[in-house]
């Protein structure tokens, strides 16, 4: 059996604009046909980690190896990577399928070679019947898939996508987010995927690796990570509701699944709003104020402006709070 490279390896990676350190020694690893989501707030330097991997930037130090090719010092068009940005940046004046051929053109493959390339990715993405369109003629769903499919007729190893999905409404975004999943599965592609979108993240991405200021702060299995933050920032980050003070320079996280309801002591409910599901409320009990998710028949649990429930301590976790 042939173990393949890594499709990226990145090691100590950094990089400054001027007084700025935009990426501070980041390493991080993809394999072949892994997808890994690069996710941290805007201004943290993901985007600046791919596009030192695509060979945009010049790193001040470190290396990228892309699938086991040292290639820090190479420029992007000798790197074999297939590129996405959010803007998709189709070229106007030519047709889907010219759009989906340029790649391939562009590493010296024939014309006729790079049209049968184009058309079979085409029919991967769903997008055959539109190939003769420009780009001002289809939606932004479309657009997205087609600067996809030109990403992936290079046949390139390593796919960059930056903020894929950002410029889609809510809607189109959940529907893309279920049909890339299996498209990256099929490709067999390692994906860097960079987003500031957390369900991004977890539904696209088998690890995720989360960015704080230039660093990497945490990275390993999508679920894991989000199960189990490693500091109150980062739980802040991922979106955890219940980050309670625990002492000086600690916080303790309170899961959903540590909340009993109708168990214990009665504590006062505080604020109540409605959702889709039933309510959010907000309970005062002696660890601080929780946040309680109740489903529609859990609403009936609120008793004269009280909620019982216990806390399960076994499902607590302590970390360090480093959210200043």
């Amino acid at each position: 059996m042939v173990l393949l490279p890594p499709a990226l390896n990145v090691t100590g990676l950094s990089k400054a604009f001027g007084a700025v350190q935009a990426v501070r020694g980041v390493s991080l690893e993809v394999a072949a046909g892994e997808t890994l989501a690069l996710i941290g707030p805007s201004g943290c330097g993901k985007s600046t980690v791919l596009r030192l991997v695509a060979g945009l930037e010049r790193p001040d130090s470190g290396r990228v190896e892309v699938a086991g090719r040292d290639v820090t010092a190479r420029p992007p068009e000798a790197r074999q990577v297939g590129l996405v940005f959010q803007d998709y940046a189709l070229f106007p004046h030519l047709s889907v399928l010219g759009n989906v051929a340029y790649g391939p053109r562009m590493r010296g493959v024939r014309r006729p070679d790079a049209e049968a390339r184009a058309r079979e990715v085409l029919a991967l993405v769903e997008l055959q019947e539109l190939a003769t369109r420009r780009p001002h003629q289809l939606s932004g769903g479309q657009q997205q898939r087609v600067a996809l499919a030109r990403a992936l007729a290079t046949g390139s190893g390593l796919l960059l996508l930056d903020e894929p999905l950002s410029n889609l409404d809510e809607q189109l975004r959940s529907e893309l987010r279920a049909d890339l999943r299996a498209l990256f599965g099929r490709v067999g592609a390692g994906v860097l995927l960079v987003t500031h979108d957390q369900r991004e993240a977890l539904s696209l991405a088998g690890r995720v690796a989360v960015m704080r200021a230039g660093e990497v702060v945490q990275q390993g299995a999508a679920a894991d990570v989000f199960a189990r933050p490693g500091s109150a920032w980062v739980a802040a980050f991922l979106g955890w509701a219940n980050i309670l003070p625990a002492g000086p320079g600690r916080a303790r996280l309170v899961p959903e699944d540590a909340l009993l309801l109708g168990e214990g002591e009665p504590w006062a409910v505080t604020a109540r709003q409605g959702t889709e599901a039933g309510e959010t409320v907000q309970v005062a009990h002696p660890w601080g104020s929780l946040t309680v998710n109740l489903s529609a028949r859990e609403v009936a649990l609120i008793r004269d402006d009280t909620l019982s429930l216990n806390v399960d301590p076994g499902r607590v976790r302590e970390v360090t709070d480093d959210r200043e």
